[in-house]
């Protein structure tokens, strides 16, 4: 029988791969510190968005992967960058007026805008750790500004002084003329106004561990790089904090690939070693266009995702192709629910050799649940749509006699499914609603399915599916897809569904047949005109 890291020697998924290649840059050894460390970054100066959940699900995925190949003991840290200087005041918090007041300072020097906490730092970092419990992910959390004024970065922060040539000549290429005249990879607090300074270094002294900059008001100041006087900036800012923390593992979205690549070579400046990271692709809205904050055009939440659908999907869409830009938009949910679905069914009759290339061992550490579903979103969707009705008892009802055995105590999952696909319906698909009149041959054809389903009552979704395909047939639909098409355009008022059969078979012959009457009927025809 293969040992679990022989099975991840042998396994195709994506995180091990990133493992594997994690593998080779430590050549197989424990690092000195005890652990191998991965890593994930936090700007503060906004809520946790999906991007958020995206890093940390899959680098959990990585992690995970590299514990079955090595056996290796790990760490995961979520770092937040709340020493950097406010930029600009977001577009959705309170207190706006309040925020502009401080600019440019340290967000953990802020005042929180909502009035819970000491800072707006300390607030947003609230809400992350609080997102990423409510996750379960197992991660411990550091904070920039406690780091520098700890102490915890001096060693580096030192290194970084005495490099300085070295790490101005990889970044000075990169900017334009007018940014280059005034770079320094050193921030400094200023010690009149608190603010961190975007000005350049006069002087050094790499044995005093010090440089001297010119304050707003024109007067020049010398200040320690270590014990939070100073703030490194972005690009040295990432190098320094790999090399502080010993950093093994951290993926970066593609946008930042050059961000990674002088990251790296700072580090191989101060003789170190930088860390094994994807680069992930970035998601795209509903027109095709890149999602940005800056852009606003960020449509689907966490929050909104978990409105439609179980946290398991997200972690789905997050694992699959993140080499890939993928939209997320909201009419991706449906798939991705179902695709859960039909992962969790293949998973307890693979063999386990299989089995670690399915995405719930994945999304569930190697454990996934039991899965006795077989009902999938799309026709819960078409359950709801077909009956009129967003009451979760009428539509138990309509399973329970589809299933006798079915039960919304015991079968948790189906009922969360239910509730799901309520909601879904009622803000996407019952707005959108168009129902049109059959044409002749339609009508028809409807007509005629009607009367071949009498007295098929204890036909199996199959039975009817092939029932259904008969009278395409033979009404001359071609090609028959136009068929389906206008069974779902007249009954459903949609453009597209399930099988047809499976829909039968759980809305019921006899209210299908009477779903035909109305349609075909005068009423009907005047109710879609």
């Amino acid at each position: 029988m293969s040992t679990p890291e022989q099975l991840a020697e042998n396994a195709k998924a994506w995180p091990f791969d990133e493992a594997r290649r994690l593998q080779k840059r430590l050549r197989g050894e424990l690092p000195a510190k005890g652990y191998v460390l991965f890593e994930t970054g936090y700007g503060p100066s906004g809520l946790p968005h999906i991007g958020t959940f995206g890093e940390v699900a899959r680098t959990t995925m990585v992690r995970q992967a590299y514990e079955t190949l090595t056996g290796h003991a790990t760490k995961l840290i979520a770092f937040s960058d709340d020493m950097d200087g406010l930029r600009k005041v977001p577009g959705n918090v309170p207190n706006a007026d309040m925020l502009e007041a401080h600019l440019e300072k340290p967000l953990t020097q802020i005042p929180d805008p909502f009035g819970t906490h000491e800072s707006f730092a300390h607030h947003n970092n609230a809400r992350l750790r609080s997102f990423l419990d409510e996750f379960g992910f197992d991660y411990e959390f550091l904070s920039s500004t406690e780091c520098y004024q700890s102490g915890r970065f001096d060693e580096t922060l030192l290194a970084m002084l005495r490099h300085y040539d070295d790490v101005m000549s990889i970044i000075l290429p990169t900017l334009g003329p007018e940014r280059r005249a005034t770079y320094s990879p050193f921030l400094p607090v200023s010690p009149k106004t608190g603010k961190v300074l975007q000005v350049p270094s006069l002087e050094r002294d790499a044995a005093a561990g010090t440089l001297v900059f010119e304050d707003e008001d024109g007067s020049k100041f010398e200040t320690p790089v270590t014990g939070g006087h100073c703030k490194m900036q972005w690009k040295a800012d990432w190098a320094m904090r790999w090399v502080a923390l010993d950093v093994d593992y951290e993926m970066a979205g593609k946008d930042l690939s050059e961000s990674v690549s002088l990251s790296s070579k700072i580090v191989k400046a101060l003789g170190a070693r930088p860390p094994a990271g994807l680069s992930y692709e970035l998601f795209l809205d509903e027109t095709g266009a890149k999602i940005s904050k800056s852009k606003g055009n960020e449509a689907i939440t966490v929050d909104s995702w978990l409105r439609y659908a179980a946290p398991e999907t997200l972690s789905l869409y997050m694992f699959q192709k993140p080499k890939t830009a993928k939209r997320l938009y909201f009419d991706v949910i449906p798939k991705a629910v179902d695709e859960y679905g039909t992962f969790l069914d293949k998973f307890a009759d693979q063999d386990t050799s299989d089995q670690v290339d399915n995405p719930v061992w994945h999304i569930h550490h190697g454990k996934p649940p039991e899965h006795d579903v077989r009902i999938s979103f799309a026709l819960l969707l078409n359950l709801v749509s077909a009956s009129n009705s967003e009451d979760k008892d009428v539509l138990w009802g309509f399973i329970k006699q589809y299933d006798p055995h079915a039960d919304p105590k015991v079968h948790v999952w189906l009922d969360r499914m239910v509730g799901y696909a309520v909601n879904y319906y009622h803000d996407f698909i019952r707005p959108t609603k168009k129902y049109r009149a059959p044409t002749d041959q339609e009508r028809a054809a409807l007509a005629d399915l009607r009367d071949r389903l009498q007295y098929k009552d204890n036909a199996t979704p199959e039975d009817l599916q092939s029932i259904v395909y008969a009278v395409g047939k033979d009404h001359g639909f071609e090609p028959l897809r136009d068929w389906f098409k206008a069974i779902y355009e007249v009954l459903l008022g949609q453009q597209q569904g399930p099988r047809f059969g499976s829909f039968i078979a759980i809305y019921g012959v006899g209210q299908t047949a009477a779903l035909i009457d109305r349609a075909l009927s005068e009423e009907g025809l005047s109710a879609v005109g």
